[in-house]
This record gives structure tokens, C-alpha cells and sequence, in this order.
């Protein structure tokens, strides 16, 4: 299983998880009663009840690069292409907009050195 903080404006927004069955996404109940909670995507409004399906969320999958890009992140990291989870995790912990979105283990990592 691969697990991601997804983070709003650096405000940890929620969870994104892939398993065998398909992937999760679950808003963090902190962040659903904190004043200004807003989606990270208008495809993912707010809400308590967790987000499933059998591909990636659309919204999620358009953070990873492409073209140029995303052949220098499959062949530096060694991540085939259609691991989308993976390229998410490699590549978009500081990508362009408001969302961005960690692996868990090296959120817990930024953490200790804090």
C-alpha cells in the first residue's frame, strides 16, 4: 500500500492511498472543521466520506508532468509510466498550484528533524 499526505496551501488537506483495490482519498477531519477549509479540487468537494476508485483521481493524476518531463522522472527514478502512484509520490511534492502532495514517510521524517 502507498500512502500520501495531500497538503492545501501547507495546511495537510487529507490522505491519498493505493491499494489492491484501487485508490482512497479522505479529507482530515481537522482540516474539514478548520475555518476556510476549501477542496483541493472542485472534483473532490468537501466532505467527511471517503473518495474510491479503481484509477487515479483525475485531478491527482494531472499534477504528475508530461512529455520531456515526465521521461526524465521514469528513466531518474526508474518508475514505469503507468505507476501513476509513484510518479504522484516522486514528483509532485512541490509541484505549481495549491496542492501538493508528500509521501507519507517522509512527512513523518520532516517532522522529527522539526
Amino acid at each position: 500500500m502507498k500512502t500520501a499526505i495531500v497538503y492545501l496551501y501547507d495546511r495537510l488537506a487529507g490522505r491519498l492511498t493505493e491499494d489492491e483495490n484501487g485508490f482512497t482519498f479522505l479529507y482530515d477531519p481537522d482540516f474539514l472543521a478548520s475555518d476556510g477549509a476549501e477542496a483541493v479540487s472542485l472534483t473532490l468537494p468537501l466532505t467527511d466520506k471517503p473518495y474510491h476508485d479503481t484509477v487515479l483521481f483525475p485531478f491527482f493524476d494531472g499534477l504528475i508532468p508530461e512529455g520531456w518531463l515526465l521521461n526524465i522522472a521514469e528513466k531518474s527514478w526508474k518508475i514505469n509510466q503507468r505507476d501513476r502512484m509513484s510518479l504522484l509520490l516522486a514528483c509532485c511534492k512541490d509541484c505549481i498550484g495549491a496542492v501538493s502532495v508528500v509521501p507519507e514517510q517522509d512527512d513523518k521524517e520532516e517532522e522529527r528533524e522539526e
